[in-house]
């Protein structure tokens, strides 16, 4: 059975592990789409299998916290990554220490 574009970004961000976090960009070329970054950021707002796909694990870029639609909003996000010890430098994810490598 072949994944759609959405699965396969589901499935992905499913394994970054607590500690952790992946860019959009990075989701999706591992996605095989390099250039959708922005739809990844889509299904990460859209994702209704939250908490089980954990897509308060996905940050911009830059590390910066972007776009996060639960109660609390950012600051929800940013405590979350904190309980699950992601580091940071002031107010984005320090990417050297906390990012994924898939």
């Amino acid at each position: 059975m072949k994944l759609s574009f959405q699965e396969k970004v589901y499935a992905i961000t499913k394994r970054i592990p607590r500690g952790k976090v992946a860019t959009y960009g990075q989701i999706a070329r591992l996605a095989g789409k390099p250039r959708a970054a922005r739809m990844v950021g889509f299904f990460m707002k859209t994702n209704p299998h939250a908490p089980i796909v954990p897509c308060h694990r996905v940050v911009a870029a830059n590390g910066a916290l972007t776009g996060y639609s639960v109660k609390g909003g950012l600051e929800a996000k940013r405590k979350m990554l904190l309980r699950e010890d992601v580091k940071f430098r002031g107010d984005r994810a320090d990417l050297k220490v906390s990012q994924w490598q898939a």
